[in-house]
């Protein structure tokens, strides 16, 4: 649930040699990969309290081995996560990858052919995103690149025999995603299968036969299809109608062992994701979760085709859910530890799952399920850094009402009981907008709740998933503003809330959030302390204009076109950057130089406006990141930033 994937290794140098413990005059300096401008020299002795906060690490499922009892993680030991393997609960993590940039997806064949086995990877350079497929052979190590080196590629579908991979790749023309089909044991093979229409296409599975692949298109949030490709001709066929008025969403789906119907999620006839039957050919989906009255978000299918594993978001918890494949009735599924579970996978076995959990008081690990006995196995046991977590409480979901009388909610973190009196308060505002506040693990923020006293809320306003479709598109188009103005409600919320301080505010946000941030600075500029914007969006106008090719369409679904003379002007109107005469408040802005999402031209406008007003703007721009930053050595010296901003403009 923080606001941009962050993940974790490399000490900042500092000016005292190493042999000498740190005095008040010493001081770190930021990594070569920064650019740092306006912030003031960083203490050592405050990097050396942060420190155990911040070697923290987690793990997070990737894939099974094709037939042996053993899996493939991502887990970071150095400066990013890379892949390792763990060849039993509890064994040893053996690094596989070792490169500057993290590696964000891998997978085995799902059946092995002769000789040790291979997987595959995916991995960008410098936060670019535009990701490149790799093969490691098992035996040797050795690492060969699959696709061009320039566009941007998914990892891709393997079937469930054989061991070709189906992905979809923007080499064509940078814009759209088309559909290919490759031999990893081969690159030669690699061919383009179809060419399609839009940057929203995804292979989400093989037919039985191998014949036929299922993809979706995403128009928007609100708005998918399922399509059939022969994988021989290309030829496709639609799967799901498009209804006249109220669009439909497919979240994700797999073929049925049949090879006829498919397993769904889908918001059709409803306002959230339900687990579905389709059968295509007379368009009728038989709903198998109507009992549940949440989203129904991930599903795999076990290669025995007998049982579905699926996780349903319970008010932003993610549980596991077990179904039986053939009736389509819902099986006991056994119970896991407190917390948030994401990223099933079957084993080949059919009745062994692995699911990463994340909590308060654990990062993410593994476990994995025996669905037949119900024996739970903790497969990994990551560090915390040896801050002692056990009295780690949950967060509390709160709510409040809306300029308009909606009721939201959100998670407030609390500080220990220790610290009296009203609380400085972080107003963390999620990215998306199409995304949910979650439970999880704060990570560094734990510093902040456990030894600075201050309180974090994770509000979900409008446009936020995980309510439903309705809710979901309050934000779009010409209403933009009316989320900010649930922000404006949540600090009149925090004014009579007798343990908050609301004279004592920051807000935080990334990507939208970053919006957020900056649209609350304008709006609110009286009621916060300061605020932090993380690539945030600065004009809706100037951000369209230069983001992706591949993800411009599907970002003026949500936000408008600003070819449209009309859209633009509101556009314009609702900028920060052209309202930063409302800002009064120092801000700290991070910017990753690399960003295919959010230019760096937004941040840099921002800064340059508030600076000459003024305003004491810090600035921190990593050559080597996205967006977001990644590396730890990145993402502790913004923390380092994060806490000596907040101990000037926020607890002062």
């Amino acid at each position: 649930m923080l606001l941009l994937p962050i993940l974790a290794a490399a000490a900042v140098a500092v000016t005292a040699t190493a042999a000498s413990p740190a005095t008040e005059t010493d001081t770190v300096k930021p990594p070569d990969s920064l650019v740092v401008e306006g912030v003031p020299a960083i203490p050592a002795s405050l990097v050396a309290a942060l420190r155990p906060y911040t070697e923290f690490r987690g793990a997070t499922f990737l894939s099974f081995h094709p037939e042996r009892r053993e899996m493939l993680i991502a887990t970071r030991f150095a400066d990013t996560a890379q892949v390792h393997r763990v060849a039993a609960a509890g064994g040893a993590r053996t690094q596989l990858t070792f490169f500057p940039d993290r590696v964000v997806a891998a997978a085995y064949p799902r059946a092995s052919g002769s000789g040790d086995p291979f997987f595959v990877f995916s991995k960008d350079t410098g936060g670019n995103e535009f990701y490149q497929t790799y093969r490691f052979d098992a035996g040797s190590g050795a690492i060969t690149l699959l696709t061009d080196g320039r566009s941007r590629n998914s990892l891709g579908v393997f079937p469930r025999r054989g061991q070709r991979l189906a992905y979809t790749s923007t080499r064509r023309n940078g814009a759209d995603n088309d559909l290919y089909v490759l031999d990893p044991a081969d690159p030669k093979s690699d061919h383009l299968l179809a060419q399609v229409k839009g940057g929203g296409w995804e292979v989400l599975d093989w037919s039985p036969a191998g014949d036929k692949l299922l993809v979706r298109e995403v128009i928007s949030v609100n708005e998918s299809y399922l399509w059939s490709f022969d994988v021989a001709s290309g030829q496709r066929t639609p799967l799901t109608p498009r209804p006249e008025g109220e669009k439909v969403a497919y979240g994700t789906g797999c073929w049925a062992p049949d090879g006829r119907s498919l397993y769904v999620t889908t918001d059709r006839d409803g306002e959230f994701f339900r687990l579905a039957r389709l059968d295509p050919a007379s368009g009728r989906h038989s709903y198998l979760s109507d009992h549940i009255h949440w989203d129904v978000e991930e599903l795999d299918l076990s290669d025995d085709g007998r049982s579905l594993a699926v996780i349903v978001n319970e008010n932003g918890i993610g549980r596991v859910r077990l179904f039986d494949a053939r009736s389509g009735k819902e099986r006991r599924a056994p119970a896991l530890p407190a917390g948030s579970a994401t990223g099933v996978g079957w084993h080949r076995n059919g009745h062994e799952l692995a699911v990463t959990v994340i909590s308060a008081r654990m990062q993410s690990d593994i476990f994995v399920v025996e669905t037949r006995g119900g024996r739970v196995e903790r497969w990994t046991e990551s560090e915390l850094g040896g801050v002692d977590l056990r009295d780690q409480p949950e967060p509390q979901l709160m709510s409040w009402k809306s300029f308009d009388g909606r009721e939201l909610s959100g998670l407030l973190y609390r500080p220990p009981a220790r610290f009296t009196g009203p609380r400085p308060v972080i107003v963390n505002i999620h990215g998306g907008p199409e995304a949910q506040a979650r439970p999880g693990f704060p990570g560094r923020n734990n510093y902040l709740l456990r030894e600075l006293g201050v309180a974090i809320l994770y509000p979900n306003v409008r446009g936020s998933t995980g309510y439903g479709k309705t809710f979901t598109k309050l934000d779009n188009g010409l209403a933009r503003e009316d989320s900010v103005k649930d922000v404006g409600a949540l600090l009149d919320w925090i004014a009579h809330s007798p343990d908050l301080d609301a004279g004592r505010v920051m807000i935080l946000g990334g990507s939208y959030g970053g919006y957020m941030t900056l649209a609350v600075s304008t709006h609110y500029a009286d009621r916060i302390r300061c605020s932090f914007d993380v690539v945030g969006i600065s004009n809706f106008v100037t951000f369209l204009e230069h983001t992706e090719a591949y993800r411009r369409d599907l970002r003026r679904v949500e936000y408008g076109d600003e070819r449209d003379p009309a859209t633009r002007a509101f556009m314009e109107k609702i900028a920060p950057v052209n309202n930063a005469g409302q800002i009064r408040k120092p801000m700290l802005i991070a910017q990753g130089k690399n960003d295919p999402r959010v230019p760096a031209t937004e941040a840099e406008q921002m800064v340059a406006t508030l600076r000459k007003r003024g305003i004491p703007v810090w600035y921190l721009l990593a050559r080597d990141e996205g967006h977001g930053f990644a590396k730890k050595r990145n993402v502790d010296f913004l923390f380092y930033a994060q806490v000596a901003f907040m101990k000037k403009y926020l607890l002062e």
